[in-house]
């Protein structure tokens, strides 16, 4: 279980546009790559504020700017890269046992996330060093 960031990527979402504006829909296994079992998002962030600084040793997540922009800075362990979310028809997949950190948000962003796992605080590794002996394990 050794996930890294090239399995981290930007999945394009459907996006059906009308005269009446966009609607775009996500399916479980087909847009994100797993059963969506929990979905939240975070809103009045102040701008330039950050939020994450964890990783999940099970959970995989799709984060979407719904509306605003923000970047999301991943990090494997031994590579780190930025992703910068705007879109609403963009989603960050991100595959467990990665450090993620949500930073630079715009005034009035929302970061949606679904998660392929329900809440569980087990599952949280919240500090930087015991997330390196983590990823040291396998």
């Amino acid at each position: 279980m050794k996930n890294n960031i090239a399995g981290c990527h930007i999945v394009d979402l459907p996006k059906v546009h009308n005269r009446a504006g966009n609607i775009t829909a996500i399916e479980n296994r087909l847009h994100a790559p797993f059963d969506i079992k929990r979905v939240y998002y975070l809103y009045d962030i102040p701008g330039g504020e950050d939020r994450g600084g964890h990783a999940h040793r099970a959970l995989q997540q799709l984060i979407i700017a719904v509306s605003g922009a923000f970047d999301v800075k991943l990090n494997d362990g031994n590579n780190i890269q930025t992703f910068h979310l705007d879109r609403p028809y963009f989603g960050l997949y991100i595959v467990s046992g990665i450090w993620r950190e949500l930073l630079n948000f715009s005034s009035g962003a929302i970061a949606l996330v679904l998660a392929s796992e329900v809440y569980d605080s087990n599952d949280y590794i919240r500090d930087y060093s015991d997330f390196i002996k983590f990823k040291n394990e396998f």
